[in-house]
């Protein structure tokens, strides 16, 4: 723990005002208590680059796939769930979008827009 990091801990210790080796088990407990909240709180900013990546392929593939049911479409088939599925995957490309906007909204030490 460098020294602006021990400053905050400390100052979050006076104001909960708890002493730092009870404010430390707290706050261990707390992160034991929901162990897929605090591996997301503890992500890297590289680990959350690596995931938006990931969804972005995916988003690709999706692509590719709605080329195909065009095609299909243009050829006179039937396609009885595509506007409940673009609605999904127009919802999963919004959040993605906002997931991007909040990670460089944080990184460059602001809110999100």
């Amino acid at each position: 723990m460098n020294d602006a990091e021990f400053q905050r801990f400390a100052a979050a210790a006076a104001h909960c005002q708890m002493s730092n080796a009870a404010f430390l088990a707290y706050a261990v407990d707390k992160a034991a208590r929901d162990l897929n909240r605090t591996a997301a709180e503890i992500a890297t900013e590289r680990e959350v680059i690596d995931e938006l990546f990931a969804a972005r392929r995916h988003l690709g593939r999706i692509h590719g796939l709605f080329n195909q049911v065009a095609k299909a479409l243009n050829s006179g088939a039937d396609a009885p769930q595509l506007e409940a599925s673009v609605k999904v995957v127009r919802s999963a490309a919004d959040r993605m979008e906002d997931a991007a906007d909040a990670l460089l909204a944080h990184r460059d030490g602001g809110a999100a827009e």
